[in-house]
């Protein structure tokens, strides 16, 4: 699924399915269960599903996402900047 971010003013493709690999990815890489994840950014255990399968496409989740696994938004946008 394609979506727009906005990035200095231009709204570029964000591949949502890639984004949502790199957050699990990121989740696994430290040892994060899904519920671990959901209590420490205050999602619910569906939401962190939906954006680890590209489904939940809201920037504001993916942002608490990237606070509570200590990453920048950036890396789990990888290419998409």
């Amino acid at each position: 699924m394609a979506m727009s971010i906005k990035k200095d003013g231009e709204y570029l493709a964000a591949d949502w399915v890639s984004i949502g690999k790199r957050a699990r990815s990121a989740r696994e890489a430290i040892g994060y269960s899904v519920d671990q994840l959901a209590l420490t950014c205050g999602l619910a255990h569906a939401e962190i599903n939906a954006i680890e399968d590209g489904e939940d496409t809201d920037e504001a989740h993916l942002a608490r996402v990237a606070a509570a696994l200590k990453v920048p938004v950036a890396q789990l946008l990888g290419s998409q900047i």
